[in-house]
């Protein structure tokens, strides 16, 4: 997303690395975030998602390049309480209610939010007083969510956070998420789940070998790729000469059947029709699932980043 000179912004990273042994877990990644704005993360099982966050919250040290939150150090925007965080590991302190861990919490941060503020805006109005250790998944997410919020923070980075939860939770998570969200507040957030990031984030951000592949609404990103997908059966042709098709990006086949990724599907239709090959014809909008996929196909070199 370009941004004009003089846009707050609430994360700035500036031709980052950060390697391990031979490995670029992060490759020189430059990235802007806007204040308000929700952005999804998105990346393969070891792209250098976890890296870069670990980047932005202070947790890891870029080799080279620049990492800046709220124009300055992430150590020094965390310890102020103005970035909140939602990681994959960690658990809850067992034998305390929900309420007294999130007023320990909130008592560590110079300015936190008020904490049946912060219970309303997670959806814990409801298990406040029931004990942390023995709530559902979802529930403990919520939790989790909670005390990310804690501190009154500006901007909240969440790592992976409805992994494991069932469709119901996951939904009731994101409502509140995104009711924190219209407070005009930042989120970064990272998920395995593409429809999440479509229907919620303002800019979608793609992550492969440590670089950013693309950036930009989800719309945008399906477009960068190919608007529509075509297709239709073979019906034991050839397959060559799909390529040379007007508009067309890449070609599968499966099972006798042609998927074409295509930036201009009536062209390619019509030059399908001239050459007599309509069997069984669909055109279907590009899903942010399928850009992905095109957008991470190529062959990965040996070694992983983290």
């Amino acid at each position: 997303m370009t941004m004009t000179e003089g846009t707050p912004r609430a994360v700035s990273v500036t031709g980052a690395v950060r390697t391990y042994g031979t490995v670029r877990a992060v490759d020189g990644i430059d990235m802007s975030i806007a204040r308000g704005e929700t952005v999804a993360l998105l990346g393969r099982n070891g792209a250098g998602k976890t890296t870069s966050i670990g980047l932005l919250l202070g947790l890891e040290e870029p080799e080279a390049g620049d990492v800046r939150l709220f124009g300055g150090p992430p150590r020094r925007a965390v310890g102020a309480g103005r970035v909140g965080a939602m990681l994959q590991e960690g658990r809850l302190i067992p034998r305390v209610t929900v309420r007294e861990l999130v007023t320990f919490v909130a008592h560590s941060y110079p300015r936190p939010l008020p904490v049946r503020e912060t219970l309303e805006l997670a959806g814990l109005d409801d298990v406040a007083d029931r004990r942390a250790d023995r709530l559902s998944g979802g529930q403990t997410q919520r939790v989790r969510f909670a005390l990310a919020l804690a501190g009154n923070p500006e901007l909240v980075v969440l790592d992976e956070p409805t992994a494991a939860l069932d469709v119901e939770a996951r939904r009731s998570f994101w409502t509140s998420m995104n009711r924190y969200a219209q407070r005009g507040n930042t989120v970064l957030f990272s998920t395995h789940y593409l429809e999440e990031a479509d229907g919620n984030a303002d800019r979608v951000v793609v992550i492969d070998r440590g670089r950013i592949v693309a950036d930009g609404s989800g719309e945008e990103v399906k477009r960068a790729v190919g608007g529509n997908l075509v297709s239709f059966d073979l019906a034991g042709s050839g397959t060559a000469w799909l390529r040379d098709l007007p508009g067309v990006l890449s070609v599968e086949v499966r099972r006798d059947r042609a998927f074409l990724r295509t930036t201009d599907s009536d062209a390619t239709v019509v030059a399908l029709a001239r050459l007599g090959a309509l069997r069984r014809l669909e055109v279907t909008a590009a899903s942010l699932e399928d850009a992905f996929l095109a957008l991470t196909a190529a062959p990965r070199p040996e070694g992983a980043t983290r």
